[in-house]
């Protein structure tokens, strides 16, 4: 199954603030809904829709959960798993109409991000036993599989995209868009309700989230979960039309024989990335915070700088694997941490 986590990493903690005493205090009608999708739940908070309106919006957007579910699963018989078995012959194939956007934007984003964000991993996600809802219980892999895919070299630059004809020169490629489905469909299901009329509203799932309008007469409130401790590390104000992605190694993992093994997976060495706890970005587009968390927790400490101001990210902060906070500029401007005098070290972009 596409990446689920364990816990939200980017939790909605509250949009209202203290009105000034001469402001009336605004009606506040909000409505709230949990939908089971992606492997994990997906939280709607709906703010100020009509009673009558509501079920129609909540209806569209269990439609469209539905359907991103099915459409983007690795492995069944939806758009996706379809296209994983016409990639294993090579060649040249009619795609389905519907997975061409996600495909175009996740070939952007890989090379933006040097291939650190590389949706054609899905073999290797199999090999560690990530392809399910539910994390392996089993030993890591042979080695000597893991040379094999890296020896293949698996990449988005395999594929060839003309209208809806796709053409594959690396039959090792398998398309597992784990890293950024969940962003892309919260900017589809957000723009849809847009359309119904909808002005306030915020969508989250697992460890990203977008927000519409505002909350009341505030700006939404989003928590950072700490990646190694109970509750959230900081908080933001979340504007209009943003989203909030955090990538962590505690979202999904298993342990054998006392060594902690993760879902997110450097395509260079083909192992679990070990050089940061979490990586959080805040971009209008949630489909490339969602990649772009990705790309920075794999980048590390030396690298994700570099590969933040190659994907357009001004805003963004790293947890690295000794626990030091690593924070972009723009990013220190809006954190709040909840920990008096947490300590942080602030970095310009090259």
């Amino acid at each position: 199954m596409l990446s689920s986590c364990n816990m939200f990493r980017v939790v909605v903690i509250s949009g209202a603030f203290l009105l000034a005493a001469c402001q009336p205090k605004p009606t506040l009608v909000e409505t709230k809904e949990s939908i089971q999708a992606f492997g994990a739940f997906v939280d709607v908070t709906l703010i100020n829709v009509p009673d009558k309106h509501t079920q129609l919006v909540l209806n569209k957007i269990r439609r469209d959960l539905k359907y991103f579910d099915f459409a983007f699963h690795p492995w069944k018989a939806g758009p996706t798993g379809r296209t994983n078995q016409l990639l294993e012959a090579a060649g040249e194939f009619t795609a389905n109409p519907s997975l061409l956007p996600l495909i175009e934007k996740s070939q952007r984003y890989s090379a933006l991000s040097q291939g650190l964000f590389n949706p054609a991993i899905g073999h290797l996600m199999q090999i560690w036993g990530f392809h399910d809802e539910i994390p392996p219980d089993q030993p890591p892999p042979d080695p000597a599989d893991i040379q094999a895919w890296l020896d293949a070299k698996p990449s988005m630059d395999d594929l060839v995209v003309k209208g809806v004809r796709i053409r594959n020169s690396n039959p090792a490629v398998k398309l597992n868009f784990g890293a950024i489905a969940k962003g892309y469909a919260l900017d589809v299901m957000i723009k849809h309700i847009q359309e119904m009329g909808v002005a306030n509203a915020m969508i989250s799932a697992g460890g990203v989230v977008k927000c519409l309008g505002q909350y009341g007469n505030g700006p939404w409130k989003i928590g950072i979960r700490h990646p190694r401790s109970e509750g959230e590390i900081a908080s933001l104000e979340a504007r209009d039309g943003e989203a909030v992605s955090t990538s962590g190694d505690d979202e999904r993992f298993y342990e054998f024989e006392g060594q902690r093994y993760h879902h997110i997976i450097d395509p260079r060495s083909g192992y679990p990335a070990d050089q940061a706890q979490s990586a959080t970005v805040i971009h209008r587009d949630a489909a490339l915070a969602d990649a772009a968390a990705t790309a920075l927790f794999v980048a590390g400490p030396s690298q994700w700088l570099a590969i933040a101001k190659a994907m357009g990210i001004e805003q963004a902060m790293l947890i690295d694997n000794n626990g030091h906070i690593l924070l972009t500029r723009a990013m220190q401007q809006r954190l709040h941490f909840e920990v008096p005098n947490q300590k942080y070290e602030i970095l310009d972009l090259p």
